[in-house]
């Protein structure tokens, strides 16, 4: 299984409309999983973070599908300028990996 976590720093201003732009990537098919989060800041030492996009994918291929798609460079142009920063992080999942050798 791939995982797909991506944070984002956005101003107050942007925040809802960002959230709403991020949250349009879920229609996009291909993922088992999508969701999009506002970070709850409880964290001791950093809470820079303002969203947190979290997806799974069964397959590679299904993840480069979902990038593919041209909904995702649609949507990605809409929120990009709403975006102070993005950091983004893709791996596969050693769970899914044990759970799969059981």
């Amino acid at each position: 299984m791939i995982r797909h976590v991506v944070f984002f720093t956005v101003s107050e201003a942007h925040l809802e409309q960002a959230r709403a732009g991020l949250q349009r990537l879920g229609e996009i098919p291909h993922a088992k999983l999508f969701e999009v989060g506002v970070n709850l800041k409880r964290d001791l030492y950093a809470n820079e973070v303002d969203l947190v996009v979290y997806a799974e994918f069964d397959t590679l291929a299904d993840f480069d599908a979902y990038k593919a798609h041209p909904l995702y460079s649609q949507i990605t142009a809409s929120v990009r300028p709403l975006r102070e920063t993005r950091i983004a992080a893709d791996f596969e999942s050693a769970a899914a990996v044990f759970a799969q050798s059981q």
